[in-house]
């Protein structure tokens, strides 16, 4: 295999690593790839129970994103505002959409405008100031509920489901309430499902061999895409086509097994935190979509790589020093959006008083792509090898591509790595924790 880049709707860009990974090392994974690949695809082992989202672009039936649709648009026609419930992978996919697609301000944690509808989310903490913010924003608005949870006894979103169910049914009465309430969880079992059932609430159904992290693509993300005016079937569409891109067992021929294989790499090397890098405001969510999808996937068992985030430029004014000179336990990639807006220019002044007249009649843009490339060569020379990702444009077929890209990669990534990359048992801990201290019934002796 050559360095270089492989030539696919979004592309992996690797050359920047060459000094840091022999080419041979990359191919010695390759045996091992095959036999992962075959209990990705073919689902032999039974720790690979969750894999319904390798096949969700293709599976998910056009009578179910039919009917996402006509949900979304009424509630499009009877809401100002969606407010959606739910934490993880129950929130961050959505909201890494919404914003990538210009949908939520980049400067405002709860203003998410997306042309006359809004999406804002609760849930996903329990800060009382920003509950009380939430229901302030909300104040003369027409309201509906998105609560999102496959197990139904999540403590954060089951709360403020608790508090906007209270919240809707004062504003609106019980029968209009359950009209603006939308579940979406499991098909046949929680509390959650029964309380729809009972509610006559509308739902949808989380399918059982889908976790939370890896539902972005199912109506977990795609109603709340769709209600701030998303194309979906767009989205599907870039998914799909990634499912088909890196369906190939040849390492050689998927660039997601490639970046699993060159992470792994790293993390043997002792680079044991990665730096998801970009330099568009608009992927903050995306990055922290990220951060759930590798934290929860690969931090077991006493080992994972810690996925850290960065929007550069800014962080360069802050971390910048750390990744040039701190420890060399650091490996960076970068997302590089490569169409951009290039319609602000530098004009020439007569007294170049801030000396950027060096600057004039280039773009915005290509100043901060330079600068992309500037800091790359310097952390590289640093001792901070880095991976490039290019994504030709953020539209909704790249963002699916994008989504789907990612989770491919994660769960090749941890079964390099010899975890499950598909349960959390860590995160029961606190759970249980916090259940004792709070004094819920049956755990007070745990």
């Amino acid at each position: 295999m050559k360095w270089g880049i492989i030539e696919l709707k979004i592309s992996l860009d690797y050359a920047k690593i060459s000094g840091f990974i022999e080419t041979e090392r990359i191919n010695s994974i390759q045996e091992k790839g095959y036999s992962l690949h075959r209990i990705l695809q073919h689902k032999t082992k039974e720790e690979c129970a969750y894999l319904g989202w390798l096949n969700i672009p293709k599976d998910i039936s056009e009578s179910e994103i039919k009917r996402i649709i006509h949900v979304s648009e009424n509630i499009r026609s009877q809401s100002d505002h969606l407010v959606v419930i739910g934490i993880g992978g129950s929130y961050l996919g959505a909201r890494a959409a919404i914003q990538m697609m210009g949908g939520e301000s980049t400067n405002h944690d709860l203003d998410s405008g997306y042309k006359s509808n809004r999406v804002l989310f609760a849930g996903h903490n329990m800060s009382s100031d920003y509950f009380n913010d939430l229901i302030h924003q909300l104040e003369g608005k027409e309201v509906s509920l998105n609560v999102i949870s496959k197990s139904s006894t999540t403590t954060e979103p089951a709360i403020a489901f608790r508090l906007l169910k209270e919240y809707m049914e004062t504003k609106y009465g019980r029968q209009e309430a359950a009209r603006r309430i939308y579940v979406t969880t499991s098909k046949d079992k929680g509390a959650l499902r029964a309380m729809a059932d009972r509610e006559g609430y509308q739902s949808f159904v989380i399918p059982e061999d889908i976790g939370g992290r890896y539902s972005v693509l199912t109506p977990v993300g795609l109603l709340p895409m769709a209600v701030a005016g998303i194309n979906i079937e767009q989205v599907l569409e870039g998914a799909r086509a990634a499912m088909e891109d890196l369906s190939e067992e040849s390492l050689e021929a998927n660039h997601a097994y490639q970046y699993a294989a060159i992470r792994n790499l790293f993390y043997a090397q002792g680079k044991t935190t990665e730096v998801l890098v970009t330099y568009d405001p608009r992927l903050f969510y995306f990055s922290e979509w990220y951060k759930q999808l590798f934290g929860e996937s690969e931090g077991k068992d006493g080992k994972g790589i810690f996925p850290a985030a960065m929007n550069f430029t800014t962080d360069l004014h802050s971390l910048g020093q750390y990744l040039q000179d701190g420890p060399r336990n650091i490996f960076e990639t970068v997302l590089n959006v490569e169409k951009q807006d290039d319609s602000i220019i530098l004009k020439a002044t007569e007294d170049d008083v801030d000396g950027l007249n060096y600057l004039s009649g280039r773009s915005l843009d290509e100043i901060n792509k330079k600068a992309m490339q500037a800091a790359m060569d310097a952390h590289v020379a640093g001792g901070v090898p880095n991976l490039v990702i290019n994504i030709p444009d953020l539209t909704p077929y790249h963002m699916g591509y994008l989504f789907y890209f990612f989770e491919k990669a994660c769960a090749m990534s941890g079964l390099l790595m010899g975890v499950n990359p598909f349960d959390q048992p860590g995160v029961e801990a606190y759970k249980t924790n916090m259940f004792r201290i709070l004094g819920k019934p049956g755990y007070e002796a745990t």
